[in-house]
């Protein structure tokens, strides 16, 4: 049988082909382009994490040292201050908390803050910080504290699912929650009630006041400043208000007196703005 056309059409092509070798082109110009691109990315990277601030930038540093009131309360009623230091509890720098907190040598009522290099600075600086190293358990359902902190005896511990959780106090029969209320300047009555993500809750100034509360639901719980807050006036905390005295006493300031007064029927009339100022210096 002879072969069919399109198998002699084949073997022609075929034929055509046969001791040439076969070239590809060598060009540059797109591996030049893909590792333009590559640099650009890690160029790109490097620059935004160069150009965005870091969780340990801003204040505090280490070259701070703040002091702020802390009170917890429970109902009515503040419990006792906390004492010890950081390195003290054993939760200095070798447990990477890398903090200086303290309560003052006899439980003073005040954190006072002094982060380390390395350690927890800038937005780093958290409620938290505080907690952890004094063994307080704080959610939103529940606060422990150290047992010894409350007396031999005492309830330690407010779950606020428990229906006897104010038992034994005033506010008994009445169903709890937790907050937090945080004033960010002890001299002023300006202040905001934290119902959740407590630990993140920021150190962002000396002055700084912080209360935990077990209290009774409503639209107004009572938490007062804790009575000592004055005191960081004598530390050198200066504030932007008028609620304290130099000298660490708490006092309401009257609003300051405008009224015109006069010395008789014809007398000229003079205004009387004597204020009173209070005398503050800063610590180091």
């Amino acid at each position: 049988m002879a072969p069919s056309s399109s198998a002699k059409k084949v073997a022609k092509l075929a034929s055509r082909g046969k001791g040439k070798k076969v070239r590809f082109s060598s060009g540059t110009t797109f591996p030049t382009v893909v590792g333009a691109v590559l640099i650009a990315m890690i160029g790109l990277i490097t620059y935004a994490k160069l150009t965005v601030p870091g969780v340990e930038t801003g204040p505090p540093q280490p070259t701070d040292l703040w002091s702020m009131v802390y009170g917890i309360r429970v109902c009515d009623t503040f419990l006792p201050h906390i004492e010890g230091t950081s390195v003290e509890l054993e939760k200095d720098a070798s447990t990477g908390d890398e903090t200086a907190v303290q309560t003052g040598p006899d439980g003073d009522g005040i954190i006072h803050y002094h982060p380390q290099a390395g350690g927890n600075t800038g937005r780093k600086a958290k409620l938290s910080v505080f907690l952890d190293i004094y063994g307080i358990k704080l959610s939103t359902d529940k606060l422990v504290v150290p047992a010894e902190l409350v007396g031999e005896g005492e309830p330690n511990s407010w779950d606020v699912d428990d229906d006897d959780v104010f038992k034994g106090t005033p506010c008994e029969g009445k169903k709890a929650h937790i907050t937090v209320r945080v004033w960010n300047d002890y001299t002023t009555g300006a202040f905001e009630d934290k119902v959740t993500d407590f630990g993140n809750q920021r150190f962002t100034r000396s002055g700084m006041i912080f209360v935990i509360a077990v209290v009774p639901e409503g639209d107004d719980p009572d938490i007062p400043k804790p009575s000592h807050f004055c005191e960081l006036e004598d530390l050198g905390v200066v504030g932007s208000g008028d609620a304290c005295r130099t000298g660490g006493t708490p006092t309401t300031v009257a609003p300051t007196d405008t009224t015109v007064a006069t010395t008789d029927t014809t007398a000229d009339t003079t205004a009387d703005t004597t204020a009173n100022t209070a005398t503050t210096t800063t610590s180091g």
